[in-house]
């Protein structure tokens, strides 16, 4: 059997920590931001992690 592909998408997205965790970025940064106060926009800057739920799948897609 083949080797299995990893999903180029999410390894755009996501990056993958020294401590194994995985890093995202914050939706709403794109567009329509004239509503949006700095505050909000600011913060939407900063990088989060990911879920511990959905921190598995993401890493199968990842790393595969």
């Amino acid at each position: 059997m083949p080797k299995m592909k990893s999903h180029r998408a999410s390894k755009k997205r996501f990056k993958i920590t020294a401590s194994g965790k995985l890093v995202r970025r914050h939706a709403g940064k794109s567009h329509i931001l004239t509503k949006k106060n700095r505050k909000r926009k600011r913060h939407l800057r900063q990088s989060a992690l990911v879920h511990p739920g959905d921190a598995k799948r993401i890493m199968n897609l990842v790393n595969a």
